[in-house]
């Protein structure tokens, strides 16, 4: 099989250099950054690269189709918890699945959201400020939980799509002249999240970008309205943490996950990309770089050892799966996806046992992160193990709680 090389005057762009805001985001960004092509995402390269590409990386696509899983009898991997998690991917996979054979799009997860109707031929004649406040209630109301704005950044943008029908590069279609990115972010659920590793705890990624279309979906479709242009994106396009972190929704994490200070690193993320009139967001820092030097609880947690448990650094594991030119943990792709393939279903081991995946409803879990922004760390993870926090629960337990109500 003949794979296209990456297009290097594509990838290297002078423009890449770090910038202010870097600053503020705690990005170190060299001369020798490169934006990522698409066709390199592991999920990818198990399609096309015969060094990750297996039976049971097959078996692992095949599971979301119910009656290609396999059931096993232990708690987790049962017929009900893989038929919960395909279902609560049902919204994702059948946008997904869509247009893919008829166009060759692969929405939300290879390319940008087409299905809208036309906006509106005038143009609001509010201010930025005005529009920005506006989005953010739109959004909230269109069900996502949490919202930011940033400037576009081409550095986080890919240099092409991928298409899987035909194993080839695709032109990155997104607009060049977009300005800004409305970043929105939806909660995965806490106890789903406390299975892991199960299928059943597959069903909470797949309800967050269940929940991520809708509102997405729904918020472009009210720029669109405002007679401004919009681009609805999930995974696909572009990188979305570090748009999540310019837009101000939470830090970096060890995991290579963004934590944000309501949910922690459980979220989902999806974007827009607007030439609505808008005010950035600044970045925010509530002390997760300081956490993460000391903790190990995701590195510690991981089976295989996929996170770093040193400093952050430049150089990668497998290169071609990576950033090239920016300093920060990074986690090793291939061993994780080898992990989720050979168990059958998506892991979130470091999400569940990351101090920061807590129900912050609660008082004493407030306190905690408080505690984490301050001189009171140590002390704030000792009390994370001590207490037990992000022990795994069982599925049984939670169908049990599931039917309690």
């Amino acid at each position: 099989m003949v794979v296209p090389e990456l297009d290097k005057a594509c990838a290297t762009d002078w423009r890449a250099a770090s910038k202010p805001l870097d600053a503020q985001t705690g990005f170190e960004v060299t001369e020798d950054f490169e934006r990522f092509n698409q066709k390199y995402d592991m999920f990818n390269r198990a399609v096309w690269d015969e060094d990750v590409r297996s039976d049971r990386s097959r078996k692992f696509f095949e599971s979301y189709f119910t009656d290609l899983a396999q059931f096993r009898k232990v708690e987790g991997f049962q017929h009900r918890d893989y038929a919960l998690r395909n279902a609560a991917w049902y919204i994702a996979d059948f946008t997904s699945d869509l247009l893919e054979t008829t166009q060759d799009r692969k929405e939300g997860f290879l390319d940008t959201y087409t299905m809208f109707r036309e906006g509106a031929s005038r143009k609001t004649e509010a201010t930025a400020e005005e529009n920005s406040a506006d989005v953010k209630r739109a959004g909230k109301f269109l069900g996502a939980d949490a919202i930011g704005i940033c400037e576009y950044d081409e550095r986080w943008v890919y240099t092409h799509n991928y298409s899987r029908q035909k194993l080839t590069d695709k032109a990155m279609d997104l607009p060049e002249d977009l300005t800004h990115v409305v970043v929105i972010v939806n909660e995965m659920h806490h106890q789903t999240i406390q299975t892991v590793p199960s299928a059943l705890s597959g069903a909470a990624t797949g309800q967050g970008y269940s929940r991520d279309i809708i509102s997405v979906l729904s918020l472009t479709q009210y720029i669109r309205n405002l007679g401004y242009r919009a681009v609805a994106s999930l995974n696909d396009t572009a990188l979305s943490i570090p748009l999540a972190i310019q837009a101000g929704l939470g830090q970096y994490g060890r995991h290579g996950l963004l934590i944000t200070p309501e949910f922690g690193p459980r979220v989902r993320i999806a974007k827009i990309f607007t030439d609505l009139p808008l005010i950035p967001d600044q970045p925010i820092d509530f002390g997760v770089t300081e956490t993460c030097n000391h903790c190990r609880r995701c590195s510690d947690g991981c089976p295989v050892k996929a996170i770093p448990d040193d400093a952050p650094k430049f150089e990668t594991h497998d290169g071609i799966s990576h950033l090239k030119g920016v300093k920060k943990w990074t986690i090793n792709a291939r061993q994780c996806f080898t992990f989720w393939a050979n168990q059958g279903t998506d892991c979130s081991i470091c999400i569940r046992v990351c101090p920061y995946n807590k129900d912050f409803s609660k008082r004493f879990n407030r306190l905690l992160r408080w505690m984490l922004s301050n001189r009171w760390r140590r002390l704030a993870l000792w009390l994370d193990v001590k207490l037990k926090y992000g022990e795994r629960k069982t599925a049984g337990w939670w169908w049990r709680r599931a039917a309690d109500g």
